[in-house]
């Protein structure tokens, strides 16, 4: 049995399945450079709940969760199919490390989660689970979360969170910025700090990194893209390597930083 990394991918904009850009050719590669996961766990920055929350639906919908896109984004479905025997074992894993779950047994795929799986595995023929995030908890709680999935790894899992390595989008639409708008100093800088401690092996600066890197709540107003993160670090175990996958920015101010944990 293939034991899996766990990833963190940043998603961007919805666009990025119908604008070109470095970062949407590296997604659309991704599956094939991975043994292919018997299922996936996806931490989503769209899936925010006041604690953890799994789904459980046999049969997920596809949610656009945006607005003012053009038409052929909303045509977009991603019908893999739910694995509830999966979400049972991913809330035993979090109740064993102290924190409750809940199941919601309707709610489908949002476009943090559906965009990168569209891209990296388009035949939509794994099963998926999500594992809400919750930004009324820390990165630390994220962490410990992530620390619970390790184990799935070595049973095919592929454990991926979702969010952005930066995510202002008041700067993107107030700076009126395009796909290819040159990266100010301030984002760079944030991006690079990450990569510095992650590659330190220097988890307590990466799990406060919104306080403590250059300009972080500037890259981070909200840290809702940044909690996925901490999940997918901590589901790497213990000792976990960090290998960034890519690199690049959209519309100047995301970093679409991607990096794997094992």
């Amino acid at each position: 049995m293939n034991t899996q990394p766990a990833l963190f991918v940043s998603h961007g904009s919805p666009m990025i399945v119908a604008e070109p850009s470095a970062a949407r050719d590296f997604l659309s590669g991704l599956g094939a450079t991975l043994a292919r996961p018997d299922a996936i766990v996806m931490l989503s920055a769209h899936y925010d709940m006041p604690g953890a929350v799994v789904t459980t639906a046999a049969h997920p919908g596809t949610i656009h969760d945006f607005g003012g896109f053009p038409d052929e984004l909303y045509r977009l479905r991603y019908p893999a199919p739910g694995a509830p025997a999966l979400a049972e074992r991913v809330a035993a894993l979090v109740e064993g490390a102290g924190v409750p779950v809940r199941a919601d047994p309707v709610r489908g795929f949002d476009h943090g989660a559906w965009v990168p799986l569209l891209l990296g595995w388009p035949a939509a023929d794994i099963p998926v689970v999500q594992l809400s995030i919750s930004t009324a908890h820390g990165a630390d709680w994220h962490y410990r979360i992530g620390r619970a999935l390790a184990p799935l790894r070595a049973e095919n899992v592929l454990v991926i969170g979702s969010g952005s390595m930066t995510h202002n989008l008041r700067e993107v639409f107030a700076g009126r910025r395009t796909v290819d708008s040159p990266t100010p100093e301030w984002v760079s800088a944030f991006a690079d700090w990450i990569h510095d401690r992650l590659a330190a092996g220097d988890t307590p600066a990466v799990l406060d990194a919104i306080a403590l890197g250059p300009n972080g709540h500037r890259n981070h107003p909200t840290p809702d893209h940044f909690l996925p993160l901490p999940g997918a670090l901590g589901a790497g175990g213990e000792g976990a390597r960090a290998s960034r996958l890519h690199h690049s920015y959209t519309y100047g101010v995301l970093a679409m930083d991607a990096y794997s944990f094992a």
